[in-house]
């Protein structure tokens, strides 16, 4: 495909880096030239220098030859505006990000009126992502699959945990037969498991199941997790407020420390039931003075990562582990060295919106057998879990999955036929109307027929 991207900033740049990756057509167009240079130094893209809300920078990009227009600058009215005019010029395909609250009430009146394809709010799907890993504080990351029915969620095997040594097959005999182990970390190496590959302590684990039964397989995993009834958020823009607004319907306590004045009274006033603290989130004596040590979670969301990091290691030092921590990370991406640091989980607005916006991409070049619902990259995107609704012509169906030639290292996790979730063993087939979930290393899968060898 042939996709205009407006905005190389972190997200437009994680954006292009992916969809460079699968081999689409990419014209970046931005103000700032040494970045549209450093981008082109990297990434095999074409560069614009200009406004991409006007038409002629548009017509010189290509628009007339393009499918799609994704506008990512760090304003939404930009945005939205480059839509527009995008529209005008024959792109049927436009994507805008969209994140200021007073936006994102109006969004389907907004998408309706500019004929937007799709919109994407990074920091209400952040904030999303943050509460969920409040409820379930025992887990590492949640994805969710088949519009909230089945969860995709990362746990940890602690030291002496009952599933120590333990296969996979004696794992679904024994301790859950409703949960599918969909792949394992183990010192930095990737499995996709089969019914005889052991559980370790020490691994981390992506399984799938139902929501309501992971409160159910925590305690026979041996995790220990308390409920979190009192969070602290470092830093009061527009993620801390959607996710304090979310964690306003549940029975948790919540504090924001953020240092601009104007903010603070901006938050009072939107968030009656949230206590908003005026002052600097890295101050040492304030955080101990609210009590820092005694919080369920602390919720480290300021606009740089290095003090989100610091926050995080500070309150695991201070709290001796008790504290759960959640770290937002946007630029710093060194993944092999942040896994040894004890600043819990860590989450990014940016990688969000790249994965939300790629799984549109492969939708719409999808003319086969299957539509992808859900897309999400595991496992420093190494691995990818997606979520395929099944048509009638799809060559997968009404057959045992045994006689499937399914490529390697790819799993057949879960099947969701009208409600019903199964747990797919060889002798359960794929129907038409089937919502099917793969896990696999095998990236770029774009429709269910791509499983077959």
């Amino acid at each position: 495909m042939k996709i205009i991207l407006v905005g190389c900033g972190r997200v437009g740049y994680a954006l292009a880096k992916q969809l460079s990756a699968e081999k689409h057509e990419i014209t970046v167009i931005d103000l700032k030239a040494d970045k549209l240079e450093r981008m082109q130094q990297v990434l095999d893209v074409q560069a614009v220098e200009g406004n991409g809300t006007t038409f002629r920078v548009q017509q010189e990009a290509g628009v007339k030859e393009c499918d799609m227009m994704v506008a990512v600058t760090g304003q939404d009215e930009v945005n939205l505006l480059c839509c527009l005019i995008a529209r005008r010029g024959g792109i049927h395909h436009t994507i805008a990000r969209v994140q200021n609250p007073i936006y994102n009430e109006e969004i389907q009146f907004l998408s309706d009126e500019l004929g937007l394809s799709m919109t994407i709010n990074p920091q209400l799907a952040c904030a999303r992502n943050i509460a969920k890993l409040l409820e379930v504080p025992g887990a590492l990351d949640i994805t969710t699959f088949a519009k909230g029915r089945i969860d995709l969620v990362r746990l940890p095997i602690p030291k002496e945990s009952p599933v120590d040594g333990m296969s996979i097959i004696d794992f679904a005999s024994h301790i859950s037969n409703n949960t599918l182990v969909a792949a394992i970390e183990r010192e930095g190496a990737v499995i996709i498991p089969n019914g005889r590959t052991k559980l370790q302590a020490g691994d981390n684990m992506y399984v799938i199941l139902r929501p309501a039964y992971i409160h159910q397989l925590l305690p026979k995993l041996g995790i220990k997790a308390k409920t979190i009834r009192s969070v602290l958020i470092a830093g009061g823009g527009a993620t801390s407020y959607y996710l304090a607004r979310q964690l306003s319907a549940l029975p948790i306590d919540v504090k924001i420390i953020e240092q601009d004045r104007s903010r603070c009274e901006q938050l009072s006033e939107m968030l009656p039931g949230a206590m908003i603290i005026e002052g600097n989130a890295s101050d040492r004596q304030l955080l101990m003075e609210e009590g820092i040590t005694d919080k369920d979670a602390l919720v480290a969301l300021t606009n740089m990562d290095e003090e989100n990091l610091v926050l995080s290691l500070f309150t695991g030092k201070v709290s001796k582990g008790r504290t759960k921590t959640i770290t937002k990370l946007n630029t710093i991406s060194f993944d092999e060295a942040l896994a040894d640091l004890p600043i819990g989980v860590v989450v990014s607005p940016k990688a969000i919106t790249a994965q939300a916006i790629l799984q549109y991409v492969r939708a719409l070049e999808n003319t086969h057998g299957s539509n992808i619902e859900t897309l999400t990259r595991i496992l420093n995107e190494r691995v990818e879990a997606l979520e395929f609704k099944v048509r009638a012509d799809a060559r997968v169906t009404d057959k045992p999955l045994m006689e499937l030639k399914l490529k390697k290292n790819l799993l057949v996790c879960a099947i969701l036929r009208r409600g019903e979730l199964i747990t797919p063993g060889g002798r359960d087939q794929i129907l038409a109307g089937d919502n099917v979930i793969i896990v696999t290393t095998q990236l770029g899968l774009k429709d269910i027929n791509d499983i077959l060898e």
